[in-house]
């Protein structure tokens, strides 16, 4: 079992759906999969998983609305109840046009900001007591998934090393800036004996990624939950690929 609970950002389609796919039909699968999405209306293929599978379950949330973050994680206590929530992942994100710096406009930094990177540091202070409970269900000091973490969905366009074609301004900026939180939260998270780490999931076949793209959603899916699953106390604040490959900053 990857995690008793794990609560998934954006999962109408894409990343986010396969995650929930991949982890109900997993042999040994988490008590509760919790999905969210913005509108239940429009999730359909969501949906199905949740008929399908009992442990499966859909939450509406923008994760951008901050006045519905309360009800967002009493809803989550009320299925968990004393064990908290083991595992948080932030995949909700947006990804603009490329951008070139003539073309770059200041909506779509503040837009993609308060998506990729705003949101995910406000949610995750949001779980912050669900998590310490989850957390505090284990002795030691020990870090991983199966006890309490929060796993960042980042992208290589983030790492400032790599950066070698420019433009993708406010995707890039986003990322960079994530990458930044992550790496604070799991100093900060550390002393609770909270995990914490940003994940790329390589270039996938998604609307985000395009067709173009070499990975499939099942392909990124199925080596990201082992990576996942893999990590440790050593892998706090680490910045890796869906393989398990360690990316530069």
């Amino acid at each position: 079992m990857l995690a008793r609970s794990v609560l998934i950002t954006g999962c109408n389609r894409g990343l986010g759906l396969e995650f929930v796919k991949q982890l109900a039909e997993s042999v040994s699968p988490p008590k509760f999969i919790i999905g969210t999405c913005r509108d239940i209306g429009n999730a359909a293929a969501l949906s199905d998983i949740a008929t399908k599978f009992n442990n499966v379950h859909i939450l509406q949330a923008d994760v951008t609305d901050e006045s519905q973050y309360c009800s967002l994680v009493a809803e989550v206590e009320k299925m968990t109840g004393t064990y908290g929530l083991n595992l948080l992942i932030n995949n909700a994100g947006v990804a603009p046009k490329s951008t070139r710096i003539n073309m770059v406009k200041s909506s779509q930094m503040k837009e993609t900001l308060l998506v990729n990177t705003v949101a995910p540091l406000m949610l995750t202070k949001a779980f912050l007591p669900l998590l310490r409970k989850a957390a505090a269900k284990s002795e030691g000091a020990n870090l991983s998934v199966q006890r309490a973490a929060v796993v960042n969905m980042s992208s290589v366009l983030g790492s400032i090393e790599e950066n070698d074609q420019g433009g993708l301004y406010p995707y890039r900026a986003s990322k960079a800036a994530l990458n930044a939180i992550t790496k604070s939260l799991s100093l900060d998270l550390q002393r609770d004996n909270i995990l914490v780490a940003s994940l790329h999931p390589g270039w996938v076949r998604t609307d985000m990624g395009g067709k173009n793209a070499p990975l499939s959603t099942e392909e990124s899916i199925s080596q990201m939950l082992a990576t996942i699953a893999a990590l440790n106390e050593n892998s706090n604040g680490s910045f890796v690929q869906y393989d398990g490959r360690t990316l530069p900053w």
